[in-house]
């Protein structure tokens, strides 16, 4: 297909009929993608590894056709079909033999954001115009930031959704017939390494976006640091109205002046001190906005303090700093501090996310699985000093040396689960010997967590908490760091109901501990 044609596929009227595409992958994503080019009137392969037999079963009542098969090559069936447009889902690396052959072939390849960018006017708001989209990124934070400010959107009187990389397709939200006001898209990195690669007279441009924060993450799959950076800065591209950023991560600050804008875009700092004009911040306990009002100079609008906060369970520093992001999203929208107050006062935190499973025997229990990198857990560990950790599993070729050395330190023991041992065990070795060391070292997953609260609970005194911060993915020993959280509630609770009292087992520090149990 010439470029002039793609280029003019940029509305869901448009003359989507007999373009050839191939859909990669067939998730929830790739069913998105797939389902939504056969309402287009494309001609559309879905290549998969596998689909399991719903898929299989409403793929060709669809007019979709399904080729299953290894794709650790270009299977003939693609090559065959001669594809115009390859869209992929996230999960296919820059590396693997399909895309690389998509691109040396000179095939375009999109992303299922670009495509929901080009239908973006299925569904019209009231004044003619498509939904505005509000872009969050960052290596921590992204759904809760998300949730917050899609949360505080509709408090303020927006039919706001929270979409994406959140588990509801953007494509479902383009073409839900309720429509919206505002998408707020999480995107992860690998959704903007493909969203990087379009081009054509109709970019997406956002009406704001934030990276939160950067820190290794997901490098096997980028190759490098700078390739991952690089994909998490496109959040900013073409922006319209306000790029956020962390006044504490000096990377975002660069993504951003380094970004291409809409003209008389602003650059809207957060983080947890004083604000300047164009920030906000906190001062004296009290969140205050001092960049959406006019009188900024010397002026702030109150939002919220931190006790409101602290009665709700959001008063952890990594927590007000994602409050604080999402406010600034919110306020771009002309959303008021009294509908973000109200927003607050009945928002929860995602299962896994610093949730307290117990609280027996003065040991509080607390599930952050989805703390699946260093990043993600020394926020973890900043809020609960001290505390007995639980970490490991698959680090993905992230160093956890930096993340020992600074909060390992200050753990009172740690218990080291799942595959990439060695390297965390090593760690503590060099950089914090003294604390008290424990391996699980089950190659089954039904005995993991039995014996880590075992363990936890015989080293765990009067006011500890017990942190399963993992530092690290979930997919060696379990289905997802959702099932690894669950496991772990699930162990707590048993230990509890059997009347254990957390003093009968203290076992020896630095030895493993065994699959027996």
């Amino acid at each position: 297909m010439s470029a002039t044609r793609l280029d003019a596929l940029t509305s869901w009227n448009a003359d989507w009929s007999g373009l050839r595409v191939a859909v990669l992958g067939m998730s929830v994503t790739g069913f998105s993608v797939a389902d939504t080019l056969a309402e287009l009137g494309a001609d559309v392969l879905v290549v998969s590894e596998s689909a399991d037999a719903d898929y299989e079963r409403i793929l060709p009542v669809l007019g979709v056709a399904l080729w299953t098969g290894p794709l650790d090559d270009v299977p003939a069936a693609l090559s065959g079909f001669a594809p115009e447009v390859v869209i992929a889902s996230p999960g296919f690396s820059p590396r693997h033999p399909v895309i690389e052959w998509a691109r040396a072939s000179g095939i375009a390849l999109w992303g299922d954001v670009e495509l929901a960018w080009r239908v973006r006017d299925k569904v019209l708001r009231s004044d003619g115009t498509p939904a505005a989209w509000v872009l969050v990124t960052g290596t921590n934070g992204k759904t809760t930031t998300t949730r917050l400010a899609a949360t505080m959107m509709m408090a303020g009187g927006l039919r706001a959704v929270p979409c994406g990389n959140i588990g509801v397709p953007v494509l479902d939200a383009v073409r839900d017939p309720e429509g919206f006001d505002v998408l707020v898209v999480e995107l992860s990195s690998h959704q903007l390494w493909y969203l990087s690669l379009q081009s054509g007279p109709d970019p997406l441009s956002p009406h704001a976006a934030v990276c939160l924060n950067l820190a290794d993450d997901h490098l096997e799959w980028h190759g490098s640091f700078d390739a991952y950076r690089a994909a998490k800065a496109f959040v900013y591209a073409n922006t319209r109205v306000a790029c956020v950023y962390s006044k504490a991560d000096a990377a975002t600050r660069r993504m951003v002046e380094d970004a291409e804008v809409v003209e008389g875009a602003r650059a809207i700092g957060f983080d947890l001190g004083i604000p300047g004009p164009s920030d906000l911040g906190v001062v004296d306990g009290i969140l205050v906005d001092r960049a959406f009002l006019d009188d900024r100079r010397t002026s702030a609008l109150e939002i919220t303090t931190i006790d409101a906060l602290a009665e709700v369970g959001l008063a952890a520093p990594h927590i007000v700093s994602n409050i604080l992001a999402a406010t600034a999203l919110a306020r771009s929208l002309d959303v008021g501090p009294a509908a973000i107050r109200d927003a607050l006062s009945d928002f929860h935190l995602d299962p896994h996310r610093i949730e307290v499973v117990a609280v027996s025997e003065g040991v509080t229990w607390v599930d952050d699985s989805k703390a699946t990198n260093p990043h993600a857990a020394a926020s973890s560990l900043a809020a609960f000093p001290g505390a007995v950790w639980v970490v490991g599993g698959l680090l993905k070729g992230v160093d956890i040396g930096e993340l020992v050395a600074t909060r390992g330190k200050a753990v009172s023991a740690a218990i080291v689960i799942g595959l990439d041992r060695a390297p965390i065990v090593s760690a503590f070795q060099r950089h914090a010997p003294e604390v008290p060391l424990f391996e699980v070292a089950h190659t089954e997953t039904e005995g993991v967590m039995a014996r880590v609260v075992e363990l936890a609970a015989g080293v765990a005194r009067d006011g500890d908490v017990v942190l399963l911060a993992p530092a690290a993915a979930s997919f060696d020993q379990f289905t997802s760091y959702a099932d690894r959280g669950r496991r772990f509630a699930a162990a707590v609770r048993d230990r509890i109901g059997r009347g254990h009292h957390g003093d009968d087992d203290h076992g020896t520090p630095g030895a493993s501990a065994g699959a027996a149990g």
